[in-house]
């Protein structure tokens, strides 16, 4: 209650320079010779520091949207920008390296590797961001004790509940201190008691270390958490909500 509290106490963003920005995307596939245009001229700007949550049902351009977000996949046309940059202009690598550092990803699958431990999982995305080992093992074990993870670090996730790889999953996300966590229906695949705690620890990182949270979700359960909400439909943007306000 008191996470949530705080979190309302920050309804308004202040209007600055945007983290992230789309301008104008399209995003167009090809099935066979039939164009499908999945995202049509979305524009939306996300600030350092808010909570957003991006709603749709299925089918909506959710997923595509947040390959585009994640910086995972270019638009057909239009811009993504990041840091100033728009990412059409940047190499693989300069788009892997800017990904790396800028954006912790948290997936309804976990996406663990299940022959890694949980420290091991963790560490991996500090591997090429050449961080001395003892740096990065360390930096993992801090990061597990802060998702209560930290008598789990040796378990494989055959060996951990659910909520629990999550919250591994989470740890890996921080590892290399992104200022962008984007939650891809993080509780969807958890039962409602490790979800909440999910969503609070979500909360957390947001209100206590002011990181910029973007929610990925159908559940409308969890919009309340979001200081702002983008309804997106048939794949463009049909509403933004801000919190607190009619």
């Amino acid at each position: 209650m008191e996470m949530k509290q705080a979190l309302h106490r920050e309804k308004k963003v202040t209007k600055k320079k945007p983290l992230l920005a789309l301008r104008d995307v399209w995003k167009r596939y090809l099935m066979g010779e039939v164009a499908l245009d999945v995202l049509k001229g979305i524009s939306l700007e996300i600030y350092e520091g808010e909570f957003v949550a991006i709603v749709g049902p299925s089918g909506s351009g959710k997923s595509t949207l947040m390959n585009l977000l994640g910086i995972l996949d270019v638009p057909t046309k239009g811009k993504v920008i990041i840091d100033d940059k728009d990412i059409s202009t940047l190499t693989e690598s300069d788009l892997a390296e800017l990904r790396g550092k800028k954006i912790g990803f948290v997936f309804q699958q976990f996406n663990l590797i299940h022959s890694l431990t949980a420290l091991e999982n963790v560490v991996l995305p500090t591997i090429f961001q050449g961080i001395p080992e003892q740096v990065r093992l360390e930096r993992a074990k801090k990061l597990l004790a802060r998702v209560g993870l930290e008598q789990r670090i040796g378990h494989r996730p055959n060996e951990l509940s659910g909520g629990q790889q999550q919250r591994v999953a989470i740890a890996r996300s921080l590892i290399n201190n992104p200022s962008i966590i984007l939650a891809d229906e993080p509780t969807g695949n958890l039962d409602s008691a490790s979800g909440k705690q999910i969503m609070e620890l979500l909360l957390q990182l947001h209100v206590e270390e002011k990181k910029t949270i973007i929610l990925v979700t159908h559940d409308q359960s969890l919009v309340s958490h979001a200081q702002r909400v983008i309804r997106i439909k048939d794949g463009m943007v049909e509403k933004v909500e801000i919190r607190g306000e009619k």
